[in-house]
């Protein structure tokens, strides 16, 4: 089986750009012939002509879809897998392959169906203003804080809902959860026959660790008001319990540390799993719909359980009273108890870590994820 790749890389990097490069490894592994149409969102240049020309590919990118359809024709491949597709690629490569009879696949790890700026989040909110259709919601609300990216979010998510971009082309929808997936039929108009869940997959190291060993609550993630960082942070001092934060710490506003507070800059995949590694536990206190989670489940593959906030598909990656427990979004009192529990109670600790390993190994291994991913490739070539 021949499957070309095609994504966009984000600028900040993230969950999303590192569970693509790893579907692409397990394909390979699994001996399917890949090859990736790449762009990079960091190639683009940080002055007004950057933005205005990323706007314009954004709408239509007119030299990535020429170069794509040429690809289309060299490598001729069974599959076209897509994943982000902003700004330097655009939707407008997918008619190439279906005038082509050449099938899509589209990964989904987003709200960019049913939110120009991808994540339901506005002002320290859940959104879904621009649900059903209402892409102009992201302009009168200035959601992105600058009127000018504002308009160039809308715009194109306006521009591919007109033209059926992905409607029309795409074949599969391919979510990590099922949340995700129940998201995309209820609101993006996605029939279920046209979906399929297959979760992330995970570097599962060969042992686990005894978190009752652990010295600190950890948080991983970017320091952004969505992933509740300030939640987390409050929680521990309310609870008096040490926590470890892993991230750019230079880089985060409220950055400060004291006796029980302490900011980890994790350099590589080597020092983040040492991070995990001397947790007690591990918390997700976000406050919008995460389709997955991939810090929660990277965490889980060593032994630690799992503390989330009851939103989004983090009710269904941990599940509460087997591999963590949950907590109510946005809840610093809820959240310190749930800390507090975890840090007195020795015996819940060690079982919920390793119902948080058992739980990655069934679902996030390059196995199941193989598996999962060529199933999803056959149906769509047998529906052709």
């Amino acid at each position: 089986m021949k499957v070309l790749h095609a994504y966009n890389l984000h600028r900040g990097g993230g969950g999303a750009d590192n569970a693509t490069r790893a579907t692409m490894r397990v394909l390979r592994d699994a001996g399917v012939d890949i090859e990736a149409f790449e762009r990079d969102s960091r190639d683009i240049p940080q002055n007004l002509a950057g933005k205005v020309g990323a706007f314009a590919s954004g709408i239509y990118a007119h030299s990535a879809v020429r170069e794509f359809a040429a690809r289309l024709d060299a490598f001729r491949p069974d599959i076209v897998h897509v994943h982000e597709l902003y700004p330097l690629i655009s939707p407008w490569v997918l008619p190439a392959c279906s005038c082509r009879g050449i099938p899509v696949v589209m990964s989904v790890y987003d709200y960019r169906l049913s939110c120009p700026t991808h994540n339901h989040f506005y002002q320290g909110e859940v959104c879904t203003g621009c649900v059903g259709g209402r892409d102009y919601r992201c302009i009168v609300q200035n959601c992105r804080g600058s009127l000018a990216e504002s308009v160039a979010f809308g715009v194109r998510n306006m521009v591919a809902r007109h033209f059926g971009l992905f409607s029309k082309h795409v074949g599969l929808y391919i979510t990590p959860t099922r949340f995700a997936a129940e998201w995309l039929v209820a609101h993006c108009a996605v029939p279920a026959n046209r979906t399929a869940v297959v979760p992330c997959v995970i570097d599962i190291p060969p042992d686990t660790v005894d978190p009752v060993q652990g010295r600190y609550v950890a948080f991983a993630g970017r320091f952004v008001e969505e992933k509740g960082i300030e939640i987390a942070l409050e929680a521990a001092r309310l609870a008096d319990v040490p926590i470890g934060v892993a991230g750019d710490a230079l880089h985060y506003k409220n950055y400060r540390e004291d006796a029980r507070t302490h900011f980890v800059v994790t350099k590589d995949k080597h020092d983040l799993a040492a991070f995990y590694r001397g947790a007690r536990c591990f918390v997700m206190p976000s406050i919008w719909f995460e389709t997955f989670g991939i810090v929660v489940a990277e965490s889980m593959s060593h032994g630690v359980p799992v503390l989330a906030s009851r939103i989004g598909a983090l009710a269904e990656t941990t599940r509460d009273g087997v591999s963590g427990l949950h907590f109510e979004p946005g809840n610093v009192q809820d959240l310190a108890a749930k800390m507090r529990r975890l840090w007195d109670d020795d015996v819940l600790c060690r079982q919920l870590g390793q119902g948080a390993r058992a739980q990655v190994e069934s679902m996030c291994t390059d196995v199941h994820h193989g598996d999962a991913m060529l199933a999803a490739y056959r149906s769509v070539l047998e529906a052709r």
